[in-house]
């Protein structure tokens, strides 16, 4: 009997061991007012700090909104020269050609309505965008 106890002894402890094992593994690091206490005293922080905003130096900003307004001024020289050039292209023409010209321009805006309608009426947020 003396012997079969000290063979199975090894084996409790074992089972035992692994148990135990297992169970302090499943346990949440820093959780509950222990974990709390724990961090607070030796200065450990788990949580997400919000990232700080970093600004440029004043003469990148500055360089930047230079940037910015030769862009829009570029875009509006360009936007006017293609109305300019708009304008000659249906000058030059004959007057039947003009007329044409013109129809077609009233054409092309009436299918863009209604495929903006046709958009609007399949799909719920498109119809509440452009609702009028």
């Amino acid at each position: 009997m003396n012997r079969l106890s000290i063979r199975r002894l090894p084996v409790f402890l074992l089972v035992i061991f692994t148990v135990g094992i297992s169970v302090c593994d499943a346990q949440p690091l820093g959780t509950g007012p222990v974990g709390r206490t724990r961090h607070s005293l030796f200065g450990i922080s788990f949580s997400k700090k919000s990232s700080t905003d970093v600004k440029a130096p004043k003469s990148v900003n500055q360089v930047k909104k230079e940037q910015e307004k030769k862009k829009k001024h570029e875009d509006a020289d360009w936007a006017k020269s293609v109305k300019e050039s708009q304008k000659r292209t249906v000058k030059i023409q004959s007057p039947e050609v003009q007329a044409r010209m013109k129809q077609n321009q009233k054409d092309i805006k009436t299918r863009e309505k209604t495929k903006k309608a046709k958009n609007s009426a399949s799909t719920k947020e498109a119809a509440k965008k452009y609702k009028k």
